[in-house]
């Protein structure tokens, strides 16, 4: 597949350093390959989120005003080695806490915690909450074992809207801890992407199926079902949504008078044209529940090269996350105005 790239072994440095550009002066590049704030305020609880490059805007496009104060990044589709992990907690600690918030995959989740203990050794006090929202990953009952995939935008926003005004490292972990259970997702793939190290396809799928619980480091999916029309397939990917909710016992199922927040994301090749096409029938789809869409999003935000496929999150909301979520915030990739779209 074509790229347009230079060396290939030195993309993700390169568009670290092409995103700081873009941020004019906002933001800064630190250590061998990390990206922070330049104005984070003293006792400020910090928000670090990190993880692999090549998932562009996310996770790095999540750094900015009322965001997160950092993101320690690896290389393409590649956990942050811990020397990074820990070079962006030193920039953004600011003396009251840094809480690391990523996805659940055992290269990050083994080198942040490296990372945890270096700063540790300097004295920084850091917290970890994982985002673990794929359904397909794994039962309701064994949540520990799920990835993060594209509820961790969602889940970023309102963290990064919370850590504005958290006065203790706990309480901003026991809000995204809240956040991240009410959060959950399901993806599938129509198409691969492709690594530039190697510009090869990461997995082969027929023309007549869709890969079901694709991952966003360019994993086929845990099934394969017959490819289907938009109506067809977005109840039934919302289906498994709705039935997470009724499996797991650590929440609420899904009712009529819940109000959510809705994601219809795209893994990069999926047009909006798609999304738009897909969002409609999931504005039916709540409508018959009783459940009251309280905010949309949609567009290419978690992305896995030009990967075409699509995925939905669901985050059930209540009054203290709708404030948070209702904080306008700002950065190159992810922007948003006060209130929520249409009111």
């Amino acid at each position: 597949m074509k790229k347009l790239i230079n060396d290939p072994l030195n993309v993700a440095n390169e568009l670290i350093e092409g995103l700081v550009e873009a941020y004019n002066g906002e933001c800064k590049y630190v250590g061998k390959r990390s990206i922070v704030k330049n104005d984070i305020p003293d006792n400020k609880v910090a928000l670090l989120v990190g993880g692999g490059s090549g998932h562009e805007p996310i996770y790095h496009g999540l750094v900015g005003r009322n965001l997160a104060d950092g993101a320690a990044c690896g290389d393409i589709f590649a956990a942050p080695p811990p020397n990074i992990v820990f070079e962006a907690t030193e920039a953004v600690d600011k003396g009251n806490g840094v809480l690391y918030l990523y996805g659940n995959y055992a290269g990050d989740v083994l080198n942040f915690d490296l990372g945890a203990e270096l700063s540790d050794d300097e004295d920084i006090e850091v917290k970890t909450v994982l985002i673990a929202d794929d359904v397909c990953s794994a039962p309701p009952t064994e949540k520990g074992k799920r990835r993060g995939v594209a509820g961790l935008v969602p889940i970023v926003k309102l963290v990064g809207a919370a850590s504005q005004t958290a006065t203790s490292l706990d309480e901003l972990a026991t809000f995204a801890e809240k956040a991240c259970l009410q959060t959950r997702s399901v993806g599938v793939s129509m198409a691969p992407g492709a690594i530039p190290a190697t510009g090869k396809p990461t997995f082969n799928i027929d023309e007549d199926k869709i890969g079901l619980g694709m991952g966003i480091h360019g994993e086929p999916g845990v099934g394969e079902i017959p490819m289907q029309t938009a109506d067809e397939l977005t109840p039934m990917m919302l289906n498994l949504i709705v039935e997470d909710f009724e499996k797991d016992e650590d929440v609420d199922a899904l009712k009529e008078g819940d109000e959510i927040l809705l994601f219809v994301n795209s893994l990069g090749a999926t047009t909006m044209m798609e999304l738009l096409i897909a969002l409609r029938k999931a504005k039916m789809y709540f409508n018959e529940k009783g459940i009251k869409i309280f905010d949309v999003m949609v567009g290419p935000l978690v992305t896995c090269q030009e990967m075409a496929g699509i995925s939905f999150s669901v985050t059930r909301m209540d009054d203290e996350l709708k404030k948070n979520w209702e904080m306008p915030c700002q950065s190159v990739c992810f922007s948003k105005m006060e209130g929520r779209y249409g009111g």
